[in-house]
């Protein structure tokens, strides 16, 4: 693997994670305090000792998405000079079909969770995946120099 893989993986492991605490640390926040009495969910506390899967997972979103795009999303899609950021949306569209939206409707379907938080992870993780697919396209993993 080039250098540059291992930088976008980087950088885009950062930005999910932080992408992720805007939505589930900022705005789902009130939501999941809600959960917390019947059990659905941590409490604040008891979810820092699993720090270390949530820094794991990001890892694998970050580096997961940077090779899918850079082997999926090659010249071809990109276009001679690299510089258009619509592939960066359809693969964060992509992602988020096949994988994102799929994920919190089976959640939907096997937890008690209210249909509004749903509504709401949803609609922000998808912007999220979307976000995502733009800075891979303008990162560009693929191209050969850093």
């Amino acid at each position: 693997m080039r250098k540059r893989f291992w930088v976008c993986g980087i950088v885009v492991s950062i930005a999910a994670m932080a992408l992720d605490f805007l939505v589930h640390g900022l705005l789902l926040q009130p939501d999941y305090n809600a959960l917390v009495a019947s059990g659905l969910m941590r409490s604040q506390v008891d979810a820092q000792a699993y720090l270390p899967y949530m820094l794991a997972a990001h890892l694998l979103i970050g580096f997961g998405l940077t090779w899918l795009y850079m082997h999926f999303s090659g010249p071809h899609v990109r276009g001679a000079a690299g510089t258009s950021l619509s592939p960066g949306l359809r693969f964060g569209a992509a992602i988020a079909v096949m994988s994102t939206i799929p994920g919190y409707l089976i959640y939907y379907a096997v937890q008690p969770l209210p249909a509004a938080l749903v509504h709401k992870q949803l609609i922000f993780s998808s912007i999220a995946m979307l976000l995502l697919g733009l800075l891979l396209a303008w990162l560009d993993p693929g191209r050969k120099t850093l």
